[in-house]
């Protein structure tokens, strides 16, 4: 097992790599902590759950919503949680994000940790202490910024992982290496998918790699006034359309990545959009959809990443450099309709 801290504003966040699951009771007491699960995830690993008081949740984004995080809460109350009670979220994303957002709230904030089960989640959902909800078609319109107590990976929970789920997970990787890390992208270009899933150590350090990429930007700027707004890449279109066409979240990320890529080539005179669509596909990421460019429009209105009228939007100035772009919010529309998302 490999131990990293990372100091933030107001705690310590340790990473545990490369751990067993059975380390939590190293960690937090029994009998004082509450696990939340969702349903996938506590199907295929009940035994870890044996001995622990365990909320379960029904899967999927469409429950990442205020409705699911007050059932958390009623139960949390049921349990008779005090504000010396400790939760653990166990899931990917979804959970991560509902679970950080719980404790943030209830009785004005208790401690919390997570133990990622997705490589979603390991390389990038469970960092960095974005808590939240989605509000409709909204993605984390409501929520927190605040650091859980711990990170626990434990690489065996991927065994039960869907293959759509590690393509889901790769977009996020890529996205790391497109916008601060040239040599992953190369990297990656030299491999595939399934060389990471056959090869445990390979697979390790990739996740390892990307925790402390995100986790070293996130370390700088906690609360996204400037090189936090990287992480963004992909997601200004990728979110908009993500709830909107019932995506999968690194499946829309992908499609953003590649409109952004195109905006690149407008505003930047960027030259590799066509490396980043080869490198995408070759993980099994879509590159293309069908959307409204004006529906789209309309709920990049209400995107947290617009300030007034401008909305900040990440381009690449090449593989391994991305910038934050403030972009007139007329201007950006006009940008929108005038890219076509088919390479």
């Amino acid at each position: 097992m490999q131990k990293k801290t990372y100091p933030f504003s107001t705690k310590k966040v340790s990473y545990y790599f490369d751990a067993d699951f059975s380390y939590l009771e190293k960690l937090v007491a029994k009998e004082h902590s509450i696990m939340v699960t969702d349903e996938n995830v506590f199907h295929h690993h009940k035994k870890k759950f044996v001995g622990w008081r365990t909320i379960v949740v029904k899967a999927g984004e469409e429950y990442k919503n205020q409705q699911t995080v007050d059932a958390i809460i009623q139960q949390l109350i049921q349990y008779g949680a005090d504000r010396k009670t400790f939760l653990i979220a166990v899931g990917g994303g979804v959970v991560t994000d509902m679970t950080g957002y719980t404790a943030s709230v209830y009785m004005r904030g208790i401690q919390f940790g997570f133990v990622p089960t997705t490589i979603l989640a390991m390389v990038d959902a469970a960092i960095g202490g974005k808590n939240g909800v989605d509000v409709g078609v909204y993605k984390n319109l409501v929520g927190t910024i605040n650091q859980p107590n711990f990170l626990l990976y434990d690489s065996s929970l991927l065994k039960t992982l869907p293959q759509q789920e590690w393509v889901n997970g790769f977009a996020e990787i890529i996205k790391h290496a497109a916008i601060k890390d040239a040599a992953l992208f190369a990297e990656l270009e030299k491999n595939k998918l399934n060389s990471y899933q056959k090869n445990k150590v390979a697979l390790s350090k990739l996740i390892t790699r990307n925790a402390q990429i995100k986790s070293a930007i996130v370390k700088k700027d906690e609360f996204e006034k400037a090189d936090r707004k990287l992480l963004n890449f992909g997601h200004t279109i990728g979110h908009a359309i993500e709830n909107m066409e019932k995506l999968p979240h690194g499946f829309a990320i992908s499609i953003g990545m590649v409109a952004a890529g195109m905006l690149s080539e407008q505003i930047l005179d960027f030259q590799e959009t066509d490396r980043l669509v080869k490198v995408l596909t070759k993980y099994g990421l879509p590159t293309k959809a069908d959307f409204s460019a004006s529906k789209v429009f309309q709920v990049l209105k209400m995107d947290k990443k617009k300030e007034r009228s401008t909305m900040n939007y990440i381009l690449l100035k090449k593989i391994g450099q991305g910038i934050v772009k403030p972009i007139p919010i007329d201007e950006l529309e006009e940008l929108i309709h005038s890219i076509t998302i088919a390479r």
